[in-house]
């Protein structure tokens, strides 16, 4: 694919390839990663808004951010346009450059409550969290599906809805809510999506190497591509697909990883995060059973750093 900047207003994203949101992944460590081997953005996990007022612990290892994240951009999860208005005029956000509104999630239980894919049925007041988001003056982006089933697409009358509400730049999923992860993307909807806003449009779901990416790309006419758990397992793919050399293997990426968890955050969560990012790199290696059941079972970063060498014993350089 080719690689290019994205303006958004006064900001230019260095390349038009992004990480994904993730709840319980994308926190600080892997964006920084991301960034580094050459994700144009990175997103925060999906915060809901409504959650800010609390200000607890929870809310603040999520929007956990450093002068060294180049360009800012949090998830916010939420239905009601006056919490989404006080949240991006907040203090708890005056850091980020974006915020992303969160229109795609399918779980049942932010579907029940209205928020996440349910916005795919509810333009009205899709586009009055977007206008209440714009009011923060900060650059507004909005991840959405194709619809709520693959019968029933709504995908171009929704980018359009989030360009006249006055989005910044949209993403989406080219899956409907009713597929959730499964499935092959249905390339048609984004091209038309494409095709009927003049705002960036950066295309997600189904991309697991570069010949995915590139697919994506002439299928859709996309600005971009954003990878989502892909890229847990193989982070690479962003220099693979931008061209940024990189000499760490995975034994030092992750001994990276946790050199800013544990800078940045307590030891239990550090050694819980761990754990994540560690199962998805081993993934489809020799022993990787026995290797995870290790991982859950050790009680210190100690113990964990032993089982990291044996599963990755021909990358440590001793």
């Amino acid at each position: 694919m080719h690689i290019k900047p994205i303006r958004l207003r006064n900001l230019i994203l260095p390349s038009n390839v992004a990480m994904a949101p993730m709840a319980g992944y994308t926190c600080y460590p892997l964006r920084m990663l991301c960034q580094k081997l050459g994700a144009g953005i990175c997103f925060t996990e999906m915060v809901s808004a409504n959650a800010l007022k609390y200000n607890d612990q929870a809310n603040r290892r999520l929007l956990l951010t450093t002068p060294k994240e180049r360009i800012k951009a949090v998830q916010l999860l939420e239905g009601d346009p006056g919490i989404v208005e006080r949240a991006a005029c907040g203090e708890l956000l005056s850091e980020f450059d974006i915020i992303d509104l969160n229109m795609g999630c399918p779980v049942p239980n932010v579907f029940k409550s209205g928020q996440g894919s349910a916005l795919l049925s509810d333009m009205p007041r899709a586009a009055a969290l977007i206008r209440a988001c714009r009011r923060s003056g900060k650059i507004v982006t909005v991840k959405f599906r194709i619809g709520l089933k693959e019968d029933e697409p709504v995908a171009a009358e929704f980018a359009r809805m989030c360009e006249q509400a006055g989005a910044d730049m949209i993403s989406i999923h080219g899956r409907s809510r009713s597929m959730m992860y499964d499935g092959a993307p249905y390339y048609d909807q984004i091209q038309l999506a494409k095709a009927s806003v003049s705002i960036p449009v950066l295309a997600n779901g189904g991309i697991c190497n570069c010949k995915d990416a590139d697919k994506m790309m002439e299928r859709t006419g996309a600005d971009g591509v954003m990878i989502g758990r892909y890229a847990l397992e193989n982070p690479y793919i962003f220099a693979q697909l931008t061209g940024r050399p990189v000499r760490e293997d995975r034994y030092a990426l992750l001994k990276e990883q946790e050199e800013l968890a544990l800078r940045h955050y307590d030891e239990p969560f550090a050694l819980s995060y761990l754990r994540s990012i560690a199962s998805y790199l081993m993934k489809k290696r020799k022993g990787t059973k026995a290797y995870k059941q290790k991982m859950y079972q050790c009680g210190s970063l100690k113990e964990l750093d032993l089982i990291f060498r044996a599963a990755f014993a021909e990358e440590v350089s001793l």
